[in-house]
């Protein structure tokens, strides 16, 4: 059975996991490790959570019916989304193209800084410096100066 829309090719069917061809996914690809754990890991779990008595037995057939149903309806969306796209022009994908195209170069930094609104300043500001006490600068103290007794000085004061 050839389908139009499918993203597997019919001859390629046959390779496919058990749970994907029963399921009859044709937008999803699921692996056959992925297939293991959405099969086989949803009984295990509901098995541990029904031993652990926080669920009924029921859960070993209802967990996997579950993921199972789960996957049906990404693979339902997933479709859809493949069909919506489809019809979009090739010129507004064009332009969806340019726009989304990153953009590489250099900025302009103006040599004089200025105040941003709210009373921030920038780095390069020279009323800035003039605003704030010198700090000692990082490293070895120059000459002259000393190191701030950590016991007499509270930042947080």
């Amino acid at each position: 059975m050839t389908r139009t829309w499918s993203t597997v090719p019919t001859d390629e069917e046959r390779y496919r996991p058990l749970y994907a061809r029963v399921l009859g996914l044709r937008f999803v690809n699921p692996g056959g490790v992925l297939c293991f754990l959405f099969f086989e890991g949803a009984v295990a779990l509901a098995v541990l959570l029904a031993l652990a008595e926080l669920v009924t037995w029921w859960a070993v057939l209802v967990l996997p019916a579950a993921v199972a149903a789960m996957v049906k309806l990404n693979d339902m969306v997933a479709e859809v989304v493949i069909r919506s796209a489809a019809q979009v022009p090739e010129q507004e994908r064009d332009r969806f193209r340019r726009q989304m195209e990153p953009v590489v170069g250099r900025a302009s930094v103006p040599s004089t800084a200025r105040a941003l609104p709210g009373g921030v300043a920038l780095a390069g500001d020279p009323t800035l410096r003039a605003a704030r006490p010198a700090e000692p600068p990082l490293g070895r103290p120059v000459e002259g100066q000393r190191w701030p007794d950590p016991a007499q000085h509270d930042p947080y004061r």
